[in-house]
């Protein structure tokens, strides 16, 4: 449907989703360490050793190599956040944000390259109305929508992507912790099937 837009890293895609089902596992054993000296001791360790799990899908042509500069000038940005590099913001189907969620992330983070600067046309502009469809749909399910953000972000903007990341990282554990509902997870392929269906229509 999209002949453009091509080349997503599907192998990676297990990888990093294997990668937050054990960042979640040891941050419960920590958790559970935590609580077992006092419940009111316990809550003000939870809250002061939180540290979000964060997937940020990246542009190949604009934000990923904007991270790559970020890297290369030594900008600091908090650790949190696992990039997966997607060759267009187009391409990321809404399903890989459901199953970031599903997987253990906190927040998702989109970058891409500027509107009216994407190398493959008006793919991002397609990526900015799934991006606001996936927020009501979280709404609906009892989500935060601000747990998943929208950045451009050129090749030279290697700063400001940093401080965006920084940023959201903070925002992410102020809201803290996502408790995905374990009676909601069946339900995780009807509705990424209703999105789906959604986009494409």
């Amino acid at each position: 449907r999209y002949p453009l837009v091509t080349g997503v890293q599907t192998c990676a895609l297990p990888i990093w989703i294997a990668g937050l089902q054990f960042a979640r596992q040891c941050r419960s054993i920590g958790n559970g360490a935590g609580l077992s000296a006092g419940s009111s001791q316990g809550d003000d360790t939870m809250t002061e050793k939180f540290e979000p799990i964060i997937i940020g899908f990246t542009c190949n042509w604009c934000s990923y190599r904007a991270a790559d500069m970020a890297g290369t000038a030594r900008l600091k940005y908090p650790p949190n956040i696992r990039l997966v590099r997607l060759m267009c913001s187009g391409r990321l189907d809404p399903t890989f944000i459901l199953k970031a969620i599903s997987g253990g992330a906190d927040g998702v983070l989109i970058t891409g390259c500027h509107p009216g600067e994407c190398h493959y046309l008006e793919q991002n502009y397609k990526a900015l109305r799934r991006y606001r469809l996936l927020r009501r749909t979280l709404t609906q399910m009892g989500i935060e929508p601000e747990r998943v953000k929208l950045v451009w972000a050129s090749a030279a903007e290697g700063v400001q992507l940093a401080r965006e990341i920084t940023e959201f990282v903070e925002e992410i554990r102020a809201l803290g912790p996502l408790s995905w509902p374990t009676s909601r997870q069946p339900q995780l392929s009807y509705v990424e099937e209703a999105v789906a269906e959604e986009v494409m229509a």
